[in-house]
């Protein structure tokens, strides 16, 4: 009896450590981070700045990258960067902007590549889940980026709930 069931409980072990082997994610798909963006830029518009929103998923990679006509060219940059931190160190930009200043332990990885230790970079959650970033660059200041970033946000907030 005993060696039955150990056999049993052996051969059952497989398809534990199979299902336990992979992971399902939600990921925001390309219509949802669009529909982000755009509400972040109107945001940024209807304050009087040009800026540049980018989108990037949970790996960090760029979904959707909108920059307003008259926005600086290196806003393009620095959205890309703040979207990326955001979603690498897994804290809001302008939050990192505190926990990595000089003599902090942190602030080496501030000289990381494509890391950018300015706010206006926010993660993009649901259910507990990250699911991205987006970030804003050119409206005049981290805190008024950070406004606009909210608004996109704001803008998908009930179609990614889960």
């Amino acid at each position: 009896m005993k060696p039955a069931l150990l056999l049993l409980c052996l051969a059952s072990l497989p398809s534990v450590a199979a299902a336990q082997a992979t992971f399902t994610i939600k990921a925001l798909t390309p219509d949802t981070a669009l529909k982000a963006a755009q509400a972040a830029l109107k945001k940024c518009r209807d304050g009087g700045f040009q800026a540049t929103v980018a989108v990037v998923d949970r790996m960090g990679v760029t979904q959707v990258l909108i920059r307003d006509r008259y926005a600086g060219p290196h806003t393009v940059d620095m959205a890309r960067a703040k979207a990326y931190t955001a979603v690498s160190f897994r804290t809001n930009t302008t939050a990192f902007v505190e926990a990595t200043q000089a003599g902090r332990p942190q602030s080496g990885v501030r000289h990381l590549p494509g890391v950018a230790a300015v706010g206006g970079g926010m993660m993009i959650e649901a259910g507990g889940s990250l699911m991205g970033a987006i970030a804003v660059s050119g409206a005049p200041g981290g805190h008024e980026d950070d406004v606009c970033a909210a608004a996109g946000i704001a803008a998908i907030r009930d179609d990614i709930e889960f």
